[in-house]
């Protein structure tokens, strides 16, 4: 009798506790987008105010880059469409190298959290309201599995908080999705932060992702299948010898 109170008591917490964590979530994403607007968060206010962040990470590097860190996950995290220009703020900031190692990790641990936050908090909303992108990524993934994903990583004009949220509904393991996420984002980074460390010429984000540098992207999206057609050749090879 004892153990069925306790069952029905832990029961009714845990729904309890994921609505307390699901309007907090809200609450920092609105807190958020609130103080973007209030302080212009754009790329004309990145380039003026540039001369004074890149004293405050001169006065103390460590904090600066840690701070820059802590907040790209967070924005990552909760799915806020500010990726692109903090990546280009890390090449202005931080130079290509750092900025690069920043982006990469923080892009890839926002990019986790936001897909676990799919996974338990938002899972239902997300199947909701995700229709034919989610049955087209049920099918990639049942196909191809991580090779899937990794294309997706590859071609930046699938919105990456998107493939964080239906990667959620996945069958696909956190540690799969982080080193998939990892390098699989790595050659988008590399390109915004390097328009970065050219700030002055920068004009608009849109404009940062050439014809050319897509296609070279969806190239290299399209390597894991050749690999994969390969390895099932040589594979079939050696089963008709023997």
């Amino acid at each position: 009798m004892n153990i069925s109170r306790t069952d029905g008591t832990a029961a009714r917490k845990r729904p309890t506790a994921r609505r307390v964590a699901q309007v907090l979530l809200i609450t920092v994403i609105v807190a958020l987008l609130v103080a973007g607007w209030r302080h212009g968060f754009s790329l004309e206010a990145l380039k003026d105010s540039r001369r004074a962040l890149l004293a405050l990470n001169a006065a103390s590097p460590l904090s600066f880059a840690a701070a820059f860190f802590g907040v790209y996950v967070v924005a990552v995290a909760i799915s806020l469409p500010v990726a692109e220009l903090m990546t280009v703020a890390a090449g202005a900031l931080f130079g290509l190298l750092e900025g690069t190692v920043l982006v990469s990790f923080a892009s890839t641990l926002g990019a986790t959290l936001a897909m676990l936050n799919s996974r338990f908090l938002f899972r239902s909303w997300v199947r909701r309201h995700a229709g034919e992108h989610l049955r087209r990524m049920e099918r990639g993934v049942a196909r191809d599995g991580a090779f899937y994903l990794f294309s997706l990583r590859l071609v930046p004009a699938i919105p990456f908080f998107l493939v964080d949220l239906l990667a959620g509904l996945m069958p696909i393991k956190v540690r799969t999705f982080w080193w998939v996420s990892q390098l699989g984002m790595l050659p988008a980074t590399l390109a915004y932060v390097g328009a970065g460390t050219q700030l002055r010429r920068v004009t608009s984000l849109s404009g940062l992702l050439s014809p050319t540098l897509i296609g070279s992207f969806a190239l290299l999206a399209i390597l894991p299948w050749l690999a994969r057609i390969l390895l099932r050749w040589l594979r079939r090879r050696r089963v008709y010898r023997g």
